[in-house]
């Protein structure tokens, strides 16, 4: 929220498709001076979300804003991030940072070097239930972790290269890296993963994968994800148990988030808060980038945030395995 004696945020967005919209409208409800720059779509982009400034060129973008929020596709992702740092800014991005962990490691050691804020937009952190989740695994409430098991399913995105596993990563880099992202920060560290895919000869836009990992305490992370055919009807769940209960969840109920005590447990019953009436997730992101930002100057890139670069390298990381083990049919260790 920005009280009426702080200044606006003026944030540059670069790049105009389908998730700039959701980034825009949690701009917006933070009362953001939204500048733009694209090599297609911006007049579109600022019809839809009037007043913007349009930029014919990304310098022209950084000199007139405070913060960039990167969401062109992911190839594109260095070049921005890295001129941006070098211009002294702190940067939104969308995931997955980078195509390889590699370049993502060089962004988020960047970033620190700079003492700037490089923030990866894994909204699935700020979604209530995921949150729920995780409050529930920090209380101590499920035990230790034994199986973790995250399911996401969609239809693949109507641009042309996401279906370019070259350009996009494919399902498991551009889709599942939510809830690998999910398995690090609830289950911690992977010391092997294992991988397999499913591509439609009839239809090369449906797809589905399901990757094992094992992590170093010894739980078992699942994860499922899958590009239906056109029309496929988004839909998120997870299943998360351990010692002392489990914890459920599936997008296309109404029940909302419901845990079940293990057998010999004698602890009451008490439910998590209703995540009934949920709040926009990205604008939920975009607020705590924001928070940090203000909270921040060069040479010090203020108070921890919800994900970062570092994160965001290890998620990758476990993707890239996933799919060299897709390609080679073998387990990785890590």
């Amino acid at each position: 929220m920005i009280l009426q004696s702080e200044p606006r945020p003026r944030v540059g967005i670069v790049g105009t498709g389908g998730i700039s919209r959701s980034h825009a409208r949690g701009w917006r409800a933070l009362h953001a001076d939204i500048h733009v720059f694209s090599s297609q779509g911006a007049e579109d982009f600022a019809a839809q979300f009037a007043p913007v400034t349009i930029h014919d060129s990304f310098e022209s973008l950084l000199g007139a804003v405070d913060v960039i929020d990167v969401c062109t596709p992911t190839p594109s992702h260095p070049e921005y991030v890295h001129a941006a740092l070098d211009h002294g800014t702190h940067v939104l991005c969308e995931k997955p940072l980078a195509l390889s962990s590699g370049e993502a490691a060089r962004m988020a050691e960047h970033a620190r070097e700079a003492g700037l804020l490089l923030f990866p937009a894994h909204v699935v952190r700020f979604f209530p239930q995921y949150e729920a989740l995780r409050r529930a695994v920090d209380s101590g409430r499920l035990g230790e972790l034994a199986v973790l098991r995250f399911e996401r399913s969609g239809s693949m995105p109507v641009q042309p290269w996401f279906a370019d596993e070259s350009v996009s990563g494919g399902i498991i880099m551009d889709q599942m890296i939510h809830d690998i992202d999910q398995a690090l920060w609830l289950a911690g560290e992977v010391t092997s993963v294992f991988a397999t895919q499913n591509i439609s000869s009839g239809d090369q836009s449906v797809r589905a994968a399901h990757v094992i990992l094992t992590h170093t305490n010894g739980a078992l992370t699942f994860c499922r994800g899958l590009w239906g055919a056109k029309g496929t009807v988004f839909h998120y769940s997870f299943d998360v148990a351990g010692s002392s209960g489990k914890l459920t969840y599936d997008s296309a109920k109404n029940t909302g988030i419901e845990f079940d005590a293990v057998a010999s447990s004698s602890e009451s019953k008490s439910y998590l808060p209703s995540v009934a009436g949920m709040r926009d997730p990205y604008g939920a992101e975009i607020e705590d980038f924001w928070n940090c930002v203000k909270q921040a100057s060069v040479g010090n890139p203020g108070p921890t945030p919800r994900v970062n670069g570092s994160d965001a390298t290890r998620a990758i990381a476990v993707a890239e395995a996933a799919r060299e083990s897709i390609r080679t049919g073998e387990r990785i260790v890590l």
